[in-house]
């Protein structure tokens, strides 16, 4: 048996199955499905990053919306306060970067 331990998409165990294996699966607890989401979120990023395709961006989206639900949140809140924030502060689409900041009267 090949060894994992990684928090896996509801349907992969279906997926596995349907390929003539057998998987072994555990339901997490709150607080360790907590943890095994914020590994899943550094794996999901640093396989985009690595790819930098749509497919490996869509993953760490997934993994977001589940940590949302997981803390008490629904998606729709977390896209609410996505578009508040983006209303007070601004997005990223001007490509702002600061490179410093002067004092009154100083230098930077």
């Amino acid at each position: 048996m090949i060894e994992y331990d990684k928090l896996i998409r509801d349907r992969i165990p279906e997926i596995i199955e349907r390929s003539g294996k057998k998987c072994v699966v555990e339901v997490l607890e709150d607080d360790v499905y907590l943890q095994y989401l914020d590994q899943k979120l550094n794996e999901e990023l640093a396989e985009y990053q690595a790819d930098k395709s749509l497919e490996e961006l869509a993953d760490p989206l997934e993994v977001m919306h589940a940590v949302a639900v997981a803390r008490g949140y629904s998606v729709e809140e977390l896209e609410r306060v996505r578009k508040e924030k983006a209303e007070k502060r601004g997005g990223f689409e001007k490509r702002l970067c600061l490179k410093g900041v002067i004092e009154s009267g100083g230098v930077m």
